[in-house]
C-alpha cells in the first residue's frame, strides 16, 4: 500500500519545491499586514506608514530566507532530497 502523507509533509514538500514563491507570498502578506496596521495608527504620514510596512516586511523576508537557508542546508546534510531540479534531469534535458 502507497503511504498516505500528512497534511504538514505535504506542506513542507510544496514549501521546499517552492521556495522563492513561498518567500515572495510571505513578503506580500507582511506588507499588506504591516500597512494595514500602520493605517490604524492616527497622526502618521503616509510616507512614513509607507516606510514602515516595507521595513517591516523586509524583516520579514529576510527570516524567511534564513529560514529557506536552514532548510535546504538540513536537507543538503542529511541527503533528504535529490540535489537535481526535477526540470534539469537528464531525462528531460533531451526532449525536442
Amino acid at each position: 500500500m502507497a503511504e498516505s502523507k500528512t497534511k504538514f509533509a505535504e506542506a513542507r514538500e510544496w514549501i521546499i519545491e517552492h521556495k522563492l514563491r513561498t518567500v515572495g507570498c510571505l513578503w506580500l502578506s507582511g506588507i499588506s499586514g504591516s500597512i494595514a496596521y500602520n493605517w490604524s495608527k492616527p497622526g502618521m504620514k503616509t510616507s512614513v506608514r509607507i516606510i514602515h510596512a516595507r521595513l517591516h516586511a523586509q524583516a520579514l523576508t529576510l527570516a524567511a530566507l534564513a529560514g529557506a537557508a536552514a532548510v535546504e542546508y538540513y536537507d543538503h546534510k542529511t541527503g533528504a532530497t535529490d540535489r537535481v531540479p526535477k526540470f534539469l534531469k537528464p531525462e528531460n534535458l533531451n526532449k525536442d
